[in-house]
C-alpha cells in the first residue's frame, strides 16, 4: 500500500498568512500540520508517500518535509498544476500510485486516530474503496454521504445545497486501482474540478464495494484560522510530551502542561498550560494563558496571551493588552503606543509591522 498527502491548492480561505505559506505548513501545536498527516501515514506501515504540491508553495513543502529520512520513509513530490479537484489530485499522481492499494489523505486535515485501524480494515474486508465520514453541523460545506438502515452507501454529494444527511466526508480515503477508472469515466463538476465523490459514486453505480466507517472521535479540518485555533487547542489538551529545557527567572510561575524549548528564558511571567513554547524565544513580565503556541525565536514583553498561535519569530515587544483566539505569521512586529486595557483578536501575515495607537 502506498500513502498519498494532498498538499497542494491556493489556501484563499487562510489568506493573509497563506500568502507566504503554504496552509499545510501552518503550525499545531509548534508542528506543521503536514507532520501529522505523515506521521499517520507512517504509523499505518506505509514507507511509501507521494505529497501532492502546487507550483506556488511545492518547494517550501519540500524544504519543510524533506526526503522522508526523518520518518524513515521515501517521500515523492508530485506538482498538481491546477486545483483542479481530488479527483483530478488522484489523476495527477496516477505514475506514482500504478495499481497499488492507497490511502489518501487531505494535508490540512487531523484525525485523532489516524489510519492505522482504517488500513488494517480495508485489508480485511477487500473491498474497492473505504470512506470515512463523520457527523457535522454544516454539511453543506463537505461531500456528504447519505446510508440505508443497514449502512450501505445509498448515495454522495459534493456540498450539496440541501444535504441528504449529516454525514460529511472526512478527508482520508481508501482505494484500490479501480478507483482510477472510475475517475477515466467521470466529467468536470459544475465548480470545473474532478469530483472524488463523483468518481466513488461512480464505483458504487458499477457495482464496486465501497464500505464506509463513521468516525466517533474529533476530526479537526483546518482551513479557516478559527479551525486552526480550534485544532492548536484540542491537540494542546491531549499534550502528554512536554518537558521544561528553557531556564525560568525571577517571579516566573508556571503550572499545568507546558513545555518550554531549549535556549528559552521566562523571566517574570505567569504561564498557565496547556501550552508550548519553542526554543530561542524571550518571555518578559507577560502572561501566557491556556491553548497557546508560541513559535522558535518569538519575544514577548508586557502582553498577556491566551488560545492563540504565534509563528516563529514574533515580537510583540510592550504590548501593554490581551491577544486571544489570534493567529499571528513570521517575523510580525507588533507594539502599542498606549497603556488602556484592551483585548485584540489578530490574524496578521507574515512579516507584518503594527502599531497599535
Amino acid at each position: 500500500m502506498k500513502g498519498l498527502i494532498l498538499s497542494g491548492g491556493k489556501g484563499t480561505r487562510m489568506r493573509p498568512i497563506t500568502h507566504t505559506a503554504a496552509k499545510q505548513l501552518l503550525p499545531v501545536a509548534n508542528k506543521p500540520i503536514l507532520y501529522y498527516a505523515v506521521e499517520a501515514i507512517k504509523d499505518a506501515g506505509i514507507d511509501e508517500l507521494g505529497i501532492i504540491v502546487s507550483p506556488e508553495t511545492g518547494d517550501d513543502v519540500r524544504a519543510v518535509v524533506g526526503d522522508g529520512k526523518r520518518w524513515d520513509i521515501n517521500i515523492e513530490y508530485i506538482v498538481q498544476a491546477e486545483p483542479k479537484g481530488l479527483a483530478h489530485a488522484v489523476k495527477t499522481a496516477r505514475p506514482f500510485l500504478e495499481d497499488s492499494t492507497f490511502v489518501m489523505y487531505l494535508g490540512d486535515n487531523l484525525i485523532k486516530d489516524g489510519v492505522a485501524p482504517l488500513v488494517e480494515r480495508f485489508h480485511n474486508k477487500k473491498g474497492d474503496a473505504l470512506i470515512l465520514l463523520k457527523e457535522v453541523a454544516n454539511p453543506s460545506s463537505f461531500g456528504v454521504a447519505q446510508l440505508n438502515d443497514s449502512g450501505q452507501i445509498l448515495c454522495l454529494e459534493e456540498k450539496p445545497q440541501k444535504p441528504k444527511s449529516n454525514l460529511a466526508l472526512v478527508g482520508v480515503y481508501l482505494f484500490n486501482k479501480n478507483i482510477h477508472t472510475a475517475i477515466d469515466d467521470i466529467k468536470p463538476s459544475k465548480r470545473g474540478e474532478l469530483e472524488i465523490t463523483d468518481a466513488i459514486q461512480r464505483l458504487i453505480d458499477v457495482e464496486y464495494r465501497v464500505d464506509s466507517h463513521i468516525l466517533k472521535s474529533w476530526w479537526l479540518d483546518t482551513g479557516k484560522k478559527d479551525d486552526m485555533l480550534e485544532a492548536n487547542r484540542v491537540v494542546l489538551d491531549e499534550m502528554t510530551n512536554y518537558v521544561m529545557e528553557g531556564s525560568l527567572e525571577g517571579s516566573t510561575v508556571v503550572s499545568g502542561r507546558v513545555h518550554v524549548g531549549k535556549g528559552s528564558v521566562l523571566k517574570d511571567c505567569t504561564v498557565r498550560g496547556p501550552a508550548v513554547i519553542g526554543d530561542n524565544c524571550i518571555i518578559e513580565n507577560s502572561y501566557v494563558g491556556p491553548f497557546t503556541s508560541i513559535g522558535n525565536g518569538a519575544k514577548v514583553s508586557h502582553a498577556e496571551i491566551q488560545h492563540s498561535i504565534l509563528r516563529e519569530n514574533c515580537q510583540i515587544v510592550d504590548f501593554n493588552g490581551r491577544i486571544e483566539d489570534s493567529l499571528i505569521g513570521v517575523n510580525v512586529e507588533l507594539t502599542r503606543g498606549h497603556r488602556k486595557p484592551l483585548a485584540y483578536k489578530l490574524m496578521l501575515g507574515d512579516d507584518s509591522k503594527v502599531e497599535v495607537v
